[in-house]
């Protein structure tokens, strides 16, 4: 399994956005980087080194659906969540086309952001904090 340096990556052109998206998996343990367009993320080395995507569908220039698209088409398969603020009958459908872990319309809980990271996220590469533990009897 490949290590991944900062296991998620958060798309959004909205900076309040990223900022608590990134705080959020700060305060959970989780290592994010972030990115305000697709097109930064893509001129970056996080198409390869990210473990998980946090893409908003609405983004000026290539959207969050067009950059997962791109992704996959070279052969990046990442588990991702889609974000939005304008839930679209049709986005829903698109998102579940892609497999994503979640589609969540802002504002969302951080529960759900979080659950939907989870129960893509591979054991090997969660921190220790976020591992499920044993129960004994």
């Amino acid at each position: 399994m490949v290590a991944h340096p900062f296991p998620i990556a958060i798309v959004d052109d909205d900076p309040a956005m990223r900022q608590a998206v990134g705080r959020l998996c700060g305060a959970a343990a989780l290592s994010s980087r972030s990115f305000s367009s697709a097109e930064e993320f893509l001129a970056s080395d996080a198409q390869e080194e990210a473990g998980f995507l946090i893409l908003d569908i609405n983004l000026p220039g290539l959207s969050g659906f067009e950059l997962h698209e791109h992704l996959v088409s070279r052969g990046i398969h990442r588990p991702v969540v889609f974000i939005t603020g304008q839930d679209q009958p049709l986005s829903r459908e698109k998102a579940r086309k892609a497999g994503a872990a979640a589609y969540l319309t802002k504002p969302f809980a951080a529960a759900d952001l979080l659950a939907a990271v989870r129960s893509e996220w591979p054991e090997s590469t969660q921190s220790p904090s976020t591992q499920t533990k044993p129960q004994t009897p």
